[in-house]
């Protein structure tokens, strides 16, 4: 094994898993991409045990502050230790139709790993080429926890690029002839892991779907019923949310049409399709038109895509945030309910809420926050890792 020496370790020693190249006493290009590497600090103390990647930005992801062996067993480990944590704070995980984020990167300790269950289906994103390279001894140590029928690799995120390894996605055990149905709250959805967004849901809003719906028919301004919005709706979780609760009707807004009918088909099997009706547009242009119609709603929410994939973009991305929650707020009634979200990491709470300030002047709006919530609890986040920290959630009755 190869032994990298950091010229900086403040970093590494406050608990982070990442080290830089300008961290490096060295340049790293001598070493293989992927390989397993020992870190040691120029005193040659043994700091850890990681995987490097010199055409990366980060070149060092560790895995273990301690000498072991990164294999099957490693992994197994590591995986438990999540699940334990998941049995302790989120409902019923291993239930046989649950849904839950199983391993959330850095928050545990495994870099560059994502892994999502849906029922008997287990699907895994592999970020980085040194995790991906691990793959056999992952699938190894999840075939035996969790024994699942299908085994799906998502591997479509963007971030891979950065790592310079190709996008795929593939099925590595079983099919998706029939696709999983899962069971979040008491609802329950068709989730298609190899089509749809992230690993085939947004289980990351869970909760936050779950206490904006609770407030529904708390804002006391309907009188015969209430009509909602739920914009960016990929798949319906907003929607069908809102409309268990009584008296109320929700229209759910995405461009693409493949989420839109499955949105129709999680509405119906929820009992809720007469409740829920999903068009497929785009939602700046649904809203232009809507605005232009006099139209209003009792809630809305809205969940858009990062707008900010880069801080070169934060200043454009803002912007856009703005933009659209003003426009949301205008359609609202009085009293209305907000509930709006920012999953761009680059985007932080403060710069946010900023923007829903500057998003309220422009709208002309006197909005009071009624909650700010994150990511749900199957999505930890690491104190020593704040990259782990990515979605804002901002509750508000708009006035």
């Amino acid at each position: 094994m190869q032994t990298v020496i950091l010229s900086r370790t403040s970093r590494v020693l406050a608990g982070h898993l990442w080290v830089f190249s300008n961290e490096l006493s060295g340049s790293p290009r001598g070493f293989e991409a992927g390989s397993i590497v020992e870190i040691r600090d120029r005193k040659n103390t043994f700091l850890g045990i990681g995987y490097i990647n010199p055409n990366s930005l980060i070149s060092v992801r560790i895995l273990s502050r301690e000498r072991v062996d990164i294999d099957a067993g490693f992994f197994k480990k590591r995986i438990l230790n999540a699940l334990e944590y998941r049995r302790r704070f989120v409902k019923d995980p291993l239930g046989a139709d649950a849904a839950f984020r199983a391993v959330y990167s850095e928050a545990d300790l495994l870099p560059g790993l994502i892994i999502d269950r849906y029922a008997g289906c287990v699907s895994m994103q592999f970020h980085t080429l040194g995790m991906e390279r691990l793959s056999d001894a992952v699938v190894a140590a999840v075939d035996e926890i969790f024994s699942p029928v299908t085994i799906v690799f998502k591997n479509d995120s963007a971030i891979r690029a950065l790592e310079g390894i190709p996008l795929e996605k593939k099925i590595v055990k079983g099919s998706l002839e029939k696709l999983p149905l899962v069971r979040i709250g008491d609802s329950m959805f068709e989730v298609d892991p190899m089509a749809g967004q992230k690993t085939g849901f947004f289980l990351d809003q869970s909760e936050n779907r779950a206490a904006f719906s609770a407030l529904i028919n708390k804002s006391g301004i309907a009188k015969s019923g209430y009509s909602g919005l739920d914009l960016f709706c990929y798949t319906g979780a907003w929607s069908i949310a809102a409309a268990k609760r009584e008296n109320v009707a929700v229209t759910g807004v995405d461009s693409s049409e493949v989420a839109v009918a499955q949105a129709g088909r999680n509405a119906e099997l929820n009992g809720l399709a007469e409740k829920c009706a999903f068009v497929k547009s785009d939602v700046f242009e649904f809203i232009k038109a809507e605005t232009a119609g006099k139209s209003s709603y009792d809630f809305i929410s809205l969940d858009p895509p990062a707008f900010v994939k880069s801080k070169a973009k934060l200043a454009e991305g803002v912007r856009a945030y703005r933009q659209i929650n003003a426009d949301a707020m205008r359609l609202l009634k009085r009293g209305g309910l907000l509930a709006t979200s920012s999953c761009s990491f680059h985007v932080d709470r403060n710069t946010f809420i900023e923007a829903l300030r500057d998003a309220a002047r422009d709208a002309g709006r006197f909005c009071r926050i009624i909650e700010t919530r994150s990511q749900s609890k199957d999505h930890p986040v690491s104190l020593n890792v704040p990259e782990t920290e990515y979605l804002k959630c901002v509750i508000m009755e708009v006035g």
